[in-house]
């Protein structure tokens, strides 16, 4: 089953010169393996890929239940170059949680249910 990353997980971001930076925070522990196994440096660069970002790095942070990911290159030069008329980063971790995810029927049982949701 296809669900919103949202559903396992909240984040937040930033921006510091040419890059975004997005905190990924899983909710439990079974939600950040999936995490780890669903939302790669590569799945995150192609989810991204409308912003011309030269290349995405992750960091896991076990302890944390989180992974950290670094968008190289992709704020069309930091705040003080860019045309854009937003908040650079600061909406980046938003957009990602956006991304869908696959969870096998297991994982699906241990979502919280949603109002109005059938399983």
């Amino acid at each position: 089953m296809r669900v919103r990353l949202a559903r396992i997980a909240h984040a937040r971001s930033g921006d510091k010169g040419d890059r975004a930076d997005i905190g990924l925070f899983a909710y439990d522990l079974p939600s950040y393996e999936v995490l780890k196994r669903e939302v790669t440096a590569a799945r995150v660069a192609q989810h991204f890929a409308w912003l011309g970002a030269a290349g995405v790095d992750a960091y896991p942070l076990d302890n944390l239940l989180a992974i950290k990911f670094v968008l190289n290159g992709a704020l069309s030069g930091g705040a003080a170059r860019s045309l854009r008329s937003d908040n650079l980063g600061k909406t980046i971790g938003a957009a990602l949680l956006r991304l869908e995810i696959e969870l096998d029927a297991a994982e699906v049982q241990t979502l919280p249910r949603l109002a109005g949701e059938d399983r």
